[in-house]
């Protein structure tokens, strides 16, 4: 870890004693015992981590690794890193199985997408209900006994906001969806919005959207402030883990509850697709590794087509919206096409990961979907072109 200063050091000792002395912005829902009986009886628990860049940097997650791994030193942890950098909480839901569930029953899950909801996807509160609902809904069905706990990082427009007394849009909604399952979260971003305002230490110096090691040290310690407060006593004599209850009735019934990817070779393309990995150095913009080796349904011809049945009441596309991202005609069973774009505010420069959904609410069953690639793009695209890295389906919602 880099040397932050002395007078980062001394901010972050006060920022510590704040959080032993309390905040109301880490909301205590539930006891996490489920996890603590894992980690302490058990001697084992597996941990994930899912959401956007700031979980995938080496931020505030691997500190609560080191944590956790303090609390209780007798216990085998498995640590899952879920996060990828651009991505919101509806790629969140449709990635979650190969992403964190794959990899085994999870004890304790901590989401970060409130950022990603409000800067990247520009989420409507429906469209955020439906990601988060939908990962909490399928990692409970996945384990009935998981804990979950949300956490709330912080950009400008978010202060801004909170300043004018208002709720950022993504976090008013997770909200709904922490209150409906019970669920602890931590609102870093309104804490850290209220002492900056005090003058107790600055944007700068908490590092920005993605967060310098004194902003991630505040960020789990209240982690830890949630902790101490559910595992403050010893556990009763003959504890055992609970069932959680399922919500009967969902939030929104089209939740991403069964979001899974679905394989690219699974369409029918004309001759105008290629599944391959891209000739990546000759096309313009920034690319990220983690994508670079992967073999991608690709096509920059307009009139290229491809259709490809599914199951279930939503379908879409997780690509790579880079400099020629273009414009996409989608219809279900025979119906009408609608334009979709695929270009993102970032792709100028970047092959941008997003979900990108063609129908959300589709009656339960067999569809088919039909995909062909306009002559007209966004105005500020070079090209037309599709990358597909998994096409996206929501089997149901239980």
């Amino acid at each position: 870890m880099k040397n932050i200063g002395a007078a980062a050091i001394v901010l972050g000792l006060a920022c510590s004693a704040a959080a032993a002395a309390g905040d109301p912005n880490v909301m205590r829902r539930g006891t996490l015992e489920n996890s603590r009986m894992s980690f302490q009886t058990r001697k084992q628990g597996h941990v994930a981590f899912l959401g956007g860049s700031i979980t995938e940097m080496e931020g505030y997650r691997p500190m609560v690794c080191e944590m956790l791994r303090k609390r209780f030193p007798d216990a085998n942890f498995t640590f899952t890193s879920a996060g990828i950098s651009s991505t919101c909480s509806t790629t969140g839901a449709f990635r979650l199985k190969e992403d964190v569930l794959d990899k085994g029953p999870v004890d304790l899950l901590f989401i970060d997408f409130a950022v990603n909801d409000d800067q990247d996807a520009h989420h409507t509160r429906g469209e955020c209900i439906r990601g988060m609902e939908g990962i909490v809904r399928r990692l409970r069905r996945h384990n009935p006994r998981a804990d979950i706990v949300l956490v709330y990082f912080v950009n400008e427009h978010m202060m801004a906001l909170y300043r004018k007394g208002e709720t950022p849009l993504p976090i008013a909604a997770h909200e709904e969806v922490a209150a409906a399952y019970q669920l602890s979260s931590i609102n870093l971003a309104k804490a850290v919005t209220a002492r900056i305002d005090a003058g107790e230490f600055t944007w700068k110096t908490f590092g920005g959207v993605h967060p310098a090691p004194f902003g991630n040290r505040l960020a789990t310690d209240m982690v830890g402030q949630l902790m101490d407060e559910c595992w403050k006593g010893a556990l009763p004599p003959g504890a055992a883990a609970k069932d959680y209850p399922m919500l009967a009735k969902p939030l929104d019934e089209a939740n991403f509850g069964a979001g899974r990817f679905l394989d690219i070779k699974e369409a029918k393309v004309s001759e105008d697709w290629q599944v391959h990995v891209p000739a990546w150095a000759h096309l313009p913009g920034s690319k990220r590794d983690r994508f670079t080796k992967l073999p991608i349904l690709e096509t920059a011809k307009p009139g290229a087509s491809l259709k490809i049945d599914f199951t279930g009441t939503a379908i879409g596309a997780y690509v790579l919206a880079g400099p020629d991202a273009g414009l996409v005609e989608a219809g279900i069973d025979g119906g009408p096409f609608r334009k979709v774009d695929l270009w993102h505010e970032f792709s100028a420069g970047l092959h941008y990961p997003r979900t990108v959904m063609f129908a959300d609410t589709l009656a339960p069953g067999k569809h088919t979907l039909a995909l062909k690639i306009s002559a007209d793009k966004n105005e500020r695209s070079k090209g037309t072109a599709m990358r597909v890295m998994h096409f996206v389906v929501n089997d149901a919602s239980p």
